[in-house]
Order: structure tokens, then C-alpha cells, then sequence
């Protein structure tokens, strides 16, 4: 079975974003609203932004998808969340129009158009910026950030092994 050319990678920013949640469940309020220098701003309140833009990508691409309340949506909230993006991302990206102007209408009146494939590359690049980001926070916390590139999502997957021996110098 052939599998589509974005599955893996829209497959891995799930994964890994749900990892981070997870990874931040074991955090203390204060440890959640906490600064950190550098980056979108508090742990809490990147992951909110990171969960919340991507359900606004896919409501965008898919009406049905309702919206979530970056302000107020909670951890557990957003772990199901991105649950149930990750089989609408997985359903999109199975034969994508990458050429097909997407709009958005804005409250203002104004619209943006991309290419879907311009707006697909946006969402892997969102989730990665946020979610580095979270790892410093976590870091400068003194928590070890969880183990999240490509390479851990295809060794869980059983897709990414290695045989033999090690090579040694």
C-alpha cells in the first residue's frame, strides 16, 4: 500500500505535539504560566496557540471542524483535540489539490489566498517553531523536553531500525 507523500509528516506533527502535551502535564500551574525569554511567551500559553491554529487551519480546509478556544482550552482538552486532527489531517492529506487557492476570510473584510500546499507547509512549520519552543520552556524549567524529531516518531512507528553492529573508529 502506497502511503500519501504527507502522511508521514503530518503524522509526526501530531504525534509530537501530543508527546509535548503530555510532557507538560507534569507540569505545575506556576511552572505553565511561567516566562520564558525568547519565545511566543509562557508554556500554557504557546501550546494553546499551537492547538488552537491548527484546528484554524483545518476549519479553514474542512467547515465541519469547529474552531477551539485558545483562551481558555485545557490540557486534556487539547490532547483529544489533536486526536481528532490528526484524522482530518490524515483524510486531507491523502490526495491533495496543493495548486487549489485556499481563502480565508477574515472578520475585517479581507482575505488571504494561498495554495493549499503553501498552507499545508505553514501548519508543519507552526507546530515545529511552538513546540521547540515549549522544549526551552521546559528546559530552562529544568525538565528534560521529550525525545520528538522525525527519526523517534518512526522508531515508535516500527518503521526506523537499525541492524547489525555499531561502527567503531
Amino acid at each position: 500500500m502506497n502511503r500519501p507523500a504527507l502522511a508521514d509528516a503530518f503524522g509526526h506533527h501530531v504525534w509530537a505535539t501530543v508527546r509535548v502535551i503530555e510532557a507538560c502535564e507534569l507540569l505545575t500551574p506556576d511552572q505553565l504560566s511561567a516566562a520564558v525569554p525568547g519565545t511566543y511567551g509562557p508554556i500554557m500559553d504557546t501550546l494553546r496557540h499551537l492547538v488552537a491554529a491548527d484546528r484554524g487551519y483545518l476549519s479553514l480546509l474542512d467547515p465541519s471542524l469547529a474552531d477551539v478556544d485558545e483562551e481558555t482550552i485545557d490540557l486534556a482538552t487539547m490532547r483529544s483535540t489533536m486526536h481528532e486532527n490528526d484524522a482530518a489531517w490524515q483524510k486531507l492529506v491523502a490526495n491533495p489539490d496543493v495548486e487549489k487557492d485556499v481563502v480565508r476570510h477574515r472578520d475585517d473584510g479581507s482575505e488571504s489566498h494561498a495554495p493549499l500546499g503553501i498552507r499545508l507547509a505553514q501548519v508543519i512549520h507552526h507546530g515545529t517553531d511552538h513546540r521547540s519552543q515549549i522544549c526551552t520552556g521546559l528546559t530552562s524549567l529544568g525538565f528534560t523536553p521529550p525525545e520528538i524529531d522525525v527519526w523517534d516518531y518512526g522508531r515508535e512507528d516500527g518503521r526506523v531500525f537499525a541492524t547489525g553492529e555499531p561502527v567503531t573508529a
